[in-house]
């Protein structure tokens, strides 16, 4: 009972709610009059009216249309000519600010060059410096730390040091001392010292040019120039001045003769010696194969002398113990054509032809060898071209550029070598050519004798059957 209450009021509240809602529909239900409607005829326009005014519609929109698209066109014509133009301004931007790298490259390019120019004129300085404080006596050079640049007045003061050294250097004096003549006798005297490169010594016993002897001792040059220093202490001055311009005194100087071949072989080192016993054995073998062929080929007119008139009589047992006092290839080839003279022209052509083969050998002799002595030869040069200069940079690396004694040890390696193997490959090439050409030449004629005596026998044959027959 207590449930049935509240469904109760829920439904009458329903009820009031939906009251004017009912009523407001039922209003709306009502049917509205209907209005007069018109005649047919005047409410449906005909079919031509209807396609004119879709057309004279159409006509409007295809007009805003037009209308639109020439305000985009206009519109994007302007966009692209702005366009162009920002692209034109930005591409001379760029093409200004690339200049402008490059031109600061280049200024910094300049930059670092006359950085490392000053760098580089700063270590001369600096060795420069050093070179004249170990020459010059009592002056020291300035001490630089780092980058330091040396000051003008140090450069000033170096060169004053070095004037005043020079002038001292230079005065031409005369003292009383003792020198060496000739013959190794040392005697007292005066001497002249012009600076400290050149001497004239004049005693009683000898007077002339002085050369330094070693350990500071001079000895005499030559006799011809004692009329210039007995002149020179006189007070004369004598031109032209025979003089002897020495560096030192403490070597003696040595009067060197012209290199001897052996000598210039040396400097060449191992290399050197190689090649220059690859030169002799090719000599030799030049020699020995030019007197093979030389013997081969002077017996091929005297053998075809002999032996033609007992080919020509059909005797070729004569003319075989004839070439049996004949030694040579020639010989042994036309023996063995005469041999088989019976037999066809084709294969007595190849008996000649194996014949032939068979002493090519003997005529070829040495000469491979002498060809690749001649090819050789230049690489062994070329070899000690490199060595020497192997040798030149390690002296470079090791001692530096001051001294050119020191690089001429690898420097006479690499061109004598190179010297030498060109010496020995150039006639070497030549004479084995022509040796090769002579022997070819001995071929042919060898050829040409077997196919005379050949030619001599059967041209016998024919006139011996014609008489008989």
């Amino acid at each position: 009972m207590s449930i049935r209450i509240p469904h109760i009021l829920i439904l009458l509240a329903a009820a009031w709610l939906a009251a004017p809602a009912t009523a407001q529909e039922s209003e709306s239900a009502q049917p509205e009059a209907e209005p007069e409607s018109p005649p047919v005829a005047a409410q449906t326009p005909s079919l031509e009216q209807a396609y004119q005014r879709e057309f004279a519609f159409l006509q409007g929109q295809k007009r805003d249309l037009e209308r639109r698209l020439a305000e985009f066109e206009e519109t994007s014509q302007a966009d692209r000519q702005q366009l162009e133009s920002d692209i034109r301004s930005l591409e001379r931007r760029v093409v200004d600010r690339t200049s402008r790298g490059d031109r600061l490259d280049e200024q910094v390019f300049e930059s670092e060059r006359s950085v490392e120019s000053a760098r580089d004129n700063v270590n001369l300085l600096a060795n420069t410096f050093l070179q004249a404080e170990a020459t010059l006596e009592g002056w020291e050079a300035p001490a630089l730390e780092g980058d330091e640049v040396p000051q003008a007045g140090d450069v000033t003061a170096m060169f004053e040091t070095v004037r005043e050294e020079l002038d001292r250097r230079g005065e031409v004096r005369r003292d009383s001392g003792e020198f060496f003549l000739a013959n190794g006798t040392r005697v007292d005297g005066e001497i002249i010292h012009v600076g400290r490169i050149a001497s004239f010594g004049i005693s009683e016993r000898g007077a002339g040019a002085l050369a330094p002897a070693g350990e500071g001792e001079l000895k005499l040059w030559n006799e011809e120039s004692a009329e210039a220093a007995r002149a020179l202490v006189a007070g004369t001055m004598v031109s032209p001045l025979p003089i002897f311009i020495y560096e030192t005194l403490s070597s003696e100087v040595e009067e060197r003769g012209a290199k001897g071949v052996f000598e210039t072989i040396s400097s060449g080192g191992v290399i050197g010696w190689i090649i220059f016993f690859l030169g002799l054995l090719a000599a030799t073998l030049v020699a020995l194969r030019a007197m093979f062929l030389w013997r081969a080929g002077t017996s091929t007119g005297r053998i075809l002398d002999d032996v033609s008139a007992p080919v020509r009589r059909g005797d070729r047992d004569a003319a075989l113990s004839m070439l049996k006092k004949r030694q040579g290839a020639t010989a042994r080839v036309v023996a063995s054509a005469i041999r088989n003279l019976d037999r066809d022209r084709e294969h007595l052509e190849d008996i000649v032809s194996e014949s032939i083969l068979h002493e090519s050998g003997h005529l070829n002799r040495f000469g491979a060898f002498i060809m690749v002595i001649a090819a050789v030869s230049p690489l062994l040069g070329l070899l000690g071209t490199v060595t020497g200069m192997i040798s030149t940079f390690d002296v470079i690396t090791e001692f530096g550029t001051g001294d050119p004694k020191l690089l001429s040890g690898g420097i006479s390696i690499a061109l004598v070598t190179t010297e030498l193997g060109l010496i020995v490959a150039i006639p070497t090439l030549l004479f084995g050519n022509l040796l090769s050409s002579w022997a070819e030449r001995i071929k042919d004629d060898m050829e040409k004798a077997t196919l005379r005596v050949t030619n001599q026998y059967l041209e016998a044959r024919g006139e011996t059957e014609q008489v008989g027959g």
